[in-house]
């Protein structure tokens, strides 16, 4: 009963009737006028009952008797889209329960946006029903809830204020933006493997090595055992390369975000296309996960979607350069000479920059490098510039990009871009 007394308070009637009660009730025992006593302690008791009334409804409450349901549709929801929540809550043992109850709800900032929130109430036989909607600024989880809860009792004397059910996690993806895979240089071998063009095979069930992230149960247990390293078996009907897009995350917020949403923009460029694709970079990104393409945009880009919900931006520079150093690393184990890589990448330190200069190399490798100002020109600043030259010099096509530019912008410029020198491939 003590807990349940806890968040039981008296309303200004309740208080100022329990406060009249205690008067009447001294003043009629000084006086030795009865009747005075009498209505006294009336009024005392029902502040004392309305009390005892709502702890019982808060103990019944505890143990099940209010059932809450949330649902977010759709779920997960992107950055920029409006979804709706949805809370219904219902009684057993009587609908009498969720009368003079009154719910609220609060969302995090991230999903309500400056604006307050506007919810809609409907009420029906033994239950309640909550709805508003959210318009989600940033990417992420973010909680809403718990529902707060506000009970009176039948004379108005008496509220009790709490919570019911745990909060809700909404995953925030990063908005992402429709990409074409065709380019106006299509003619070279390069152009054509980035727009998902087809590649012959032998025949329709090649094998290649093993790649971080690679789905176990495609792997040839035969063949590895034959050869002594892992092989996979490669669905070549579509003959189209695998593809790995590599994220590197700036320690400024707006910067980080752009990335994300600019890198998985690609990957789902490049799934549509009909390319596997993983993902590197980032602290939850080190291992790499190979997403399949699914039917139109299905399981596949959801789960290359889900995987960039719990992305932080890192705290320092070396943290930075640890997350880059993992994602190279797996890049560099894996380069096989068939695999595609696109870069979003900032100014890279010397040992970075030859890593990236090896890949170039063993795979046909594309990178936006990230600049103050974006373009080809003499705004940018010396390590910028020498990131820049130096992608381009180990076989890379790059561009420069300015965070905040169009996505679709940005990628037209790097398929355009004919300052790719290296070896023909």
């Amino acid at each position: 009963m003590r807990d349940a007394l806890r968040g039981v308070r008296p309303t200004a009637r309740g208080g100022a009737l329990g406060g009249l009660g205690l008067a009447t009730t001294v003043m009629g025992t000084l006086t030795g006028v009865r009747i005075l006593t009498q209505v006294g302690s009336l009024l005392l008791l029902v502040v004392v009952v309305a009390v005892a009334w709502l702890a019982a409804e808060v103990r019944q409450q505890d143990r099940g008797r209010l059932r809450l349901v949330r649902r977010v549709t759709p779920h997960p929801v992107s950055v920029g889209r409006v979804a709706t929540v949805r809370v219904e809550l219902t009684a057993s043992g009587g609908a009498h329960r969720l009368d003079r109850l009154q719910i609220a709800e609060r969302a995090a900032r991230e999903l309500s946006g400056p604006t307050a929130l506007r919810a809609r109430v409907q009420r029906s036989a033994g239950r309640l029903a909550l709805t508003y909607s959210i318009h989600p600024q940033h990417r992420g989880r973010w909680p809403v809830g718990p529902l707060e809860v506000q009970r009176r009792d039948l004379f108005g004397v008496a509220r009790w204020t709490g919570s019911l059910a745990e909060p809700m996690l909404v995953a925030v993806r990063p908005a992402t933006t429709p990409l074409g895979t065709s380019s106006s240089a299509a003619s070279t071998d390069v152009d054509r493997a980035s727009a998902g063009a087809r590649t012959p095979a032998a025949d329709d069930s090649s094998l290649r090595d093993y790649r971080a992230g690679d789905d176990l149960r495609r792997v040839h247990w035969r063949n590895s055992a034959r050869r002594g390293q892992l092989m996979v078996r490669q669905d070549e009907r579509a003959g189209r390369r695998p593809a790995s897009v590599l994220l590197d995350l700036p320690l400024d917020d707006e910067a980080a975000e752009w990335t994300i949403s600019t890198g998985a923009s690609i990957a789902l460029a490049l799934m549509s296309a009909g390319h596997h694709v993983r993902l590197l970079g980032g602290d939850v990104l080190g291992a790499a996960t190979d997403h399949h393409r699914a039917d139109g945009e299905g399981a596949g880009a959801d789960a290359l979607l889900d995987q960039t919900v719990d992305l932080t931006r890192p705290s320092n520079l070396a943290t930075r350069a640890a997350w880059l150093r993992t994602a190279v690393d797996t890049l560099t184990v894996n380069a096989g000479g068939a695999e595609l890589v696109f870069a979003v990448v900032g100014e890279l330190e010397p040992d970075d920059l030859a890593s990236l200069a090896r890949i170039g190399d063993a795979s046909m490798g594309w990178a936006m490098v990230r600049t103050g100002r974006g373009g080809d020109n003499d705004s940018m600043t010396a390590d910028e510039a020498r990131t820049l030259r130096a992608l381009r010099r180990a076989g890379w096509t790059a561009c420069a990009v300015r965070p905040g530019e169009d996505a679709a912008v940005c990628w037209q410029r790097l398929l355009d871009s004919d300052e790719r020198v290296g070896v023909a491939r």
